[in-house]
């Protein structure tokens, strides 16, 4: 392992001096919005400070965040994490119900959260909460303290007192005394009672991810250069890889507040320039089958492909216009979070475009394995990231699959009051094991060949459980039993009808269809959407079991 437990450092004290270090350049940018330097958001961090301190919370106390991307949340989290409270990073995709049982799961006191959040959630499902606070301006949703309240009240006041003349660099002192293995945030892979799962990231998880990143893009990415948040910052992916890294780094990020549509991305791509991309393979693709297929599969490019003399002069050519659609001043395009379809893979392969996969786990903050794009194998997803060992649980890794297992700085504390899942998932050796077959080549190379576990990727990365649905599914008019499977990436329901009640009743099988219709928007109004179920196929035979009565899922998908 790279560095011993008493050598890593403070991850807090990493951020304080990218404060100071970076004190007038650029660092938050809501697209088509404000900009917050280095010093804004120091400003901005001391008054949530203030908030804190005035309206008793401690060091350890758990501060949920829910919203979309936005220089706003950010500086909600940077000020939560180097107070010395644990950051609670909610996705804004979540339904109020999931926000309610993170919430109280989690024991949060405040609740930081987003205007669509806001207008959603209902504060009398969250009794232990002492407040929300609204992303937006700070002001106060809900108070159930007066402390809070007088707090919020006499912000600027308590600023003002506190510091006199003006706010200088040498007011930047943060809480940095942290042990690495003390608890910085606790993300939620799921939002559903009796599925939740936190997960809790410590401090050097946080560092190493870092570290790793300092390795991967630290020759290419410089101070001041531009980069695009475009996935969830409450997804480790994000938060690691298009922010954590970059702001320590001196970068100047871009939050694409809105909904993240492809031709909102491609128009932020032409406008910002950003030097390294990260992104998930759909956003990857949309873009390339609508700006780039179009050009590149005419009859007349057809032909120039097969001609020996010019071909690779025009894969050249190919390759700048790829490059021109996501902004042109990229070195890597890094992939994550869900497979990459063959078509698109092996037409990047083949034009030599700097794209890599990676792969990672929430568990692991996320990065296990990883290669640069002039060593990445297609088809992979690279070799073991730095300060992470990984190895196939096989007889012969590199031609029978077996679990993929990691251990190393990244790998989580456990889940957040859940000792039974944590011994599941980590063993007395300290191996996670992340319930995704693979192999590797006598290189390390890593190969995925599927996952053991039932989560499913959705086409944007998010986790997909499908026994939560199926819980919600199975409680529905005529619903016996059901199955949540993936077919060409959209999510079909299997449902095994009450067939004898529908007899006595006098429904036919058009009734019976009809019903189940109505059950499916019924049952998509409770979810968010990346979990929305778009048919549902009936079974008119009960679904094979195992000894166990489990459903033997496999015959199904």
């Amino acid at each position: 392992m790279a560095k011993t437990m008493n050598k890593i450092p403070s991850y807090n004290e990493l951020i304080e001096k990218s404060i100071i270090d970076y004190w007038d350049m650029d660092a938050l940018t809501d697209y088509k919005g404000q900009t917050l330097q280095y010093h804004d958001v120091a400003r901005k961090i001391e008054k949530v400070h203030i908030l804190f301190e005035n309206s008793g919370i401690e060091r350890g106390d758990k501060i949920a965040l829910c919203g979309r991307n936005g220089s706003q949340w950010t500086v909600a989290f940077l000020a939560t994490i180097t107070y010395g409270a644990v950051a609670v990073p909610i996705l804004h995709e979540f339904t109020a119900d999931q926000v309610h049982n993170i919430v109280n799961h989690s024991d949060a006191k405040l609740l930081f959260a987003g205007d669509h959040i806001c207008g959603s959630i209902n504060p009398d499902e969250m009794p232990h909460l002492e407040g929300i606070v609204r992303n937006t301006d700070y002001s106060l949703m809900l108070s159930r303290s007066e402390k809070l309240t007088y707090a919020r009240e006499h912000l600027n006041e308590l600023y003002g007192q506190k510091f006199p003349k003006y706010f200088r660099k040498e007011h930047v002192h943060y809480y940095h005394e942290e042990s690495p293995d003390e608890m910085a945030l606790i993300n939620y892979t799921s939002g559903t009672t009796g599925f939740s799962k936190g997960v809790m990231i410590p401090y050097r998880a946080m560092w190493s991810n870092y570290d790793f990143a300092c390795q991967a893009m630290g020759s290419e990415l410089k101070q001041g250069d531009s980069v695009i948040s475009i996935l969830p910052m409450a997804h480790m992916y994000s938060m690691a890889f298009e922010f954590s890294y970059e702001f320590l780094h001196g970068c100047h990020i871009y939050y694409l507040n809105r909904v993240p549509s492809p031709a909102i991305i491609a128009q932020a791509f032409a406008d910002v320039k950003p030097r390294i991309i990260i992104a998930v393979p759909l956003v990857i693709e949309k873009i390339i089958r609508k700006k780039v297929f179009p050009k590149v599969q005419t009859p007349r490019m057809r032909l120039l492909l097969q001609i020996p003399v010019i071909e690779q002069k025009v894969r050249d050519t190919i390759c700048q216009e790829v490059k021109k659609a996501f902004g042109g001043n990229f070195f890597e395009i890094i992939v994550g979070g869900a497979a990459f379809n063959q078509e698109v893979e092996q037409f990047l392969h083949r034009i030599n475009f700097p794209y890599t996969v990676g792969y990672g786990a929430t568990e692991c903050a996320p990065i296990i394995c990883y290669a640069d794009w002039r060593n990445f194998v297609p088809g992979s997803c690279g070799k073991a990231a730095k300060n992470m060992e990984v190895r196939i649980d096989s007889p012969d890794p590199s031609s029978t699959p077996g679990e993929i297992l990691c251990r190393g700085l990244n790998v989580m504390l456990g889940y957040y009051k859940n000792e039974e899942a944590t011994s599941q998932a980590i063993d007395k050796d300290g191996w996670y094991h992340t319930g995704d077959l693979g192999t590797m080549d006598f290189y390390g190379n890593v190969f995925i060949n599927g996952r053991s576990k039932n989560m499913l990727l959705s086409a944007n990365g998010q986790n997909i459980y499908p026994e939560e649905i199926e819980d919600k599914l199975n409680s529905m008019t005529l619903v016996v039993e059901s199955i949540v499977v993936q077919r060409e990436s959209k999510l079909v329901a299997l449902v095994h009808p009450d067939l004898d009640e529908a007899r006595t009743l006098g429904f036919t099988h058009e009734d019976l269809q009809g019903i189940m219709e109505q059950n499916r928007i019924a049952l998509n109004q409770a979810l968010p959407a990346y979990e929305k179920i778009s048919e549902i196929v009936i079974h008119d035979q009960e679904f094979a079991k195992t000894p166990k009565k489990s459903i033997k899922r496999y015959l199904y998908t």
